[in-house]
């Protein structure tokens, strides 16, 4: 049995990271190399980095943050923000990260996934999804109802629905779909179960749950319901609401199959 992971996530804005509800509201958190240092030795079975700043500048910081956590660390590395194409992508994986995340320019141009994949393999390529929870009507179930998928930071809606997208990306040669609910984003509400459920029953690639956890209930909820293969994690490891070795200690207690240092 594949053991389950678990994975902090660090928004990184100009070298620091920093934290927000719904995207928003953003708060700094710490240091970007310190905390992934520290996760590493925790027991972390994998790192994503998510470099959220807008200038070109921010982009070189963000490059040069990569080579220097890839020297701290001994474990999977993925690296993600304002990757639109694959020299940018060459450029992130040179610094020393493992898999690189795309969002917004693979929605924009499909293609993108193909030549990353075609240039590096699939197992280099995350396709990361950020989409809105629209219901139906009022009853409907939460995973049959309408997620559309937005880009630029969950700010601009596009035409593309959640499990089509997904579909396509795994079509193309994404190796793992990140997905992340934005009505759960921040919240620590629990992630929305049925909807990962339905997702990983349709993909025969790895699914890694983003957005809403709150305490070990919903990542074993997350991860045994909704059958996700990993889980990202945040705001509950940066503002010490739990540590990794409590929670892979309760997901192990629950039965939940996960890497014990």
């Amino acid at each position: 049995m594949l053991s389950k992971r678990i994975i902090p996530c660090l928004d990184v804005k100009d070298g620091r990271t920093v934290k927000g509800v719904h995207f928003e509201q953003l708060r700094d958190v710490g240091d970007a190399v310190d905390l992934g240092r520290h996760y590493a030795l925790q027991g972390a079975d994998e790192l994503v980095y998510l470099d959220i700043s807008a200038s070109q500048e921010g982009r070189s910081t963000f490059t040069r943050l990569v080579e220097r956590v890839a020297d701290a660390i001994h474990i999977p590395l993925t690296v993600g923000g304002g990757i639109s194409s694959l020299d940018d992508a060459a450029r992130l994986l040179d610094a020393g990260a493992d898999k690189v995340s795309i969002n917004s320019a693979a929605l924009a141009r499909p293609e993108l996934i193909d030549e990353i994949a075609s240039r590096y393999g699939s197992q280099f390529v995350v396709v990361a999804i950020d989409a809105r929870h629209e219901p139906l009507a009022d009853g409907d179930e939460e995973a049959e109802a309408h997620w559309t998928v937005c880009t630029h930071g969950g700010t601009r809606p596009t035409s593309h629905e959640l499990f089509s997208w997904a579909h396509e990306a795994e079509q193309r040669g994404a190796g793992e779909i990140l997905f992340t609910s934005m009505n759960h984003d921040g919240t620590r509400n629990g992630y929305p179960v049925s909807t990962y459920r339905r997702l990983t029953s349709l993909l025969h690639i790895p699914v890694i749950a983003s957005g809403g956890a709150g305490n070990a209930d919903n990542v074993a909820e997350v991860l045994q319901q909704g059958q996700a293969d990993a889980a990202l994690v945040a705001g509950i490891l940066h503002d010490g609401i739990t540590t990794i070795p409590e929670l892979k200690t309760e997901l192990h207690n629950r039965g939940i199959c996960v890497r014990i240092l």
